[in-house]
């Protein structure tokens, strides 16, 4: 199965008896086929032989297509496929019975073609489906905006509105949003290869020895206070 990450739309599949590399060499053909990509394309797949094949990579180079892998035992790098394939097993394979693998590949083409592409809805793309994003997409570009654009709930929460930029784009007003640093980064989210790296004296736990210090500092002059207090008394 190749998936376009952009829009989530699945534009290759193929459905056989093996995994030998012919499988997904159909789908990948057939990927380029419906996409027509120039060259330059990112190609990522998981680390499986299929994918390392000869016969497989010499399809990428003639189209000139940069194969990118996953890291080893890194599933996450492939969580776009990984996430289509659960719901294709939890909405189809799992909600029915197949006479034979004819009748599997018929259902199997209705749900990607008729369900998933055109109306599944999707968090990511505004809960739009895959093929209304990419028309939108197309009329946003053709309009002048340069790509798609997406507005989630907390938007304005998170993100401090640029207003030169978003008057160019006709955007509302919103001068009066919480003015903080804007962070391309998801909320939550930190990447520790992408996190600058802390001074040796900023450990959390030689900064808990020296808090740790300073309370029994500060007790003891409590104490000797009151003793000091007591006598002059």
């Amino acid at each position: 199965m190749v998936l376009d990450v952009f829009s989530r739309k699945v534009v290759g599949w193929a459905l056989g008896r093996t995994l030998a590399a012919g499988l997904p060499v159909a789908a990948l053909e057939q990927a380029i086929e419906q996409r027509q990509p120039p060259p330059g394309l990112v190609h990522h797949s998981d680390r499986g032989l299929q994918y390392a094949s000869e016969e497989y990579a010499k399809v990428l180079r003639l189209h000139g297509i940069v194969p990118s892998m996953s890291r080893p035992a890194n599933p996450y790098d492939n969580a776009f496929c990984e996430s289509f394939m659960r719901t294709l097993k939890r909405e189809e394979i799992d909600a029915r019975t197949y006479r034979d693998l004819d009748d599997l590949r018929a259902h199997v083409a209705e749900f990607i073609e008729q369900y998933y592409n055109r109306s599944r809805l999707h968090s990511a793309l505004g809960y739009r489906p895959p093929e209304e994003f990419e028309q939108i997409a197309a009329i946003n570009q053709v309009g002048g905006c340069g790509a798609a654009s997406m507005s989630f709930s907390r938007h304005g929460e998170i993100y401090r509105w640029d207003k030169e930029r978003g008057q160019k784009h006709g955007e509302p007003d919103r001068s009066s949003s919480p003015a903080h640093p804007i962070d391309e980064s998801p909320v939550g989210y930190s990447l520790a290869g992408c996190s600058p790296a802390e001074p040796d004296s900023a450990s959390p736990a030689e900064a808990m020895v020296h808090h740790t210090s300073n309370l029994d500092i500060t007790k003891n002059s409590k104490r000797q206070l009151r003793q000091t207090e007591t006598v002059s008394t």
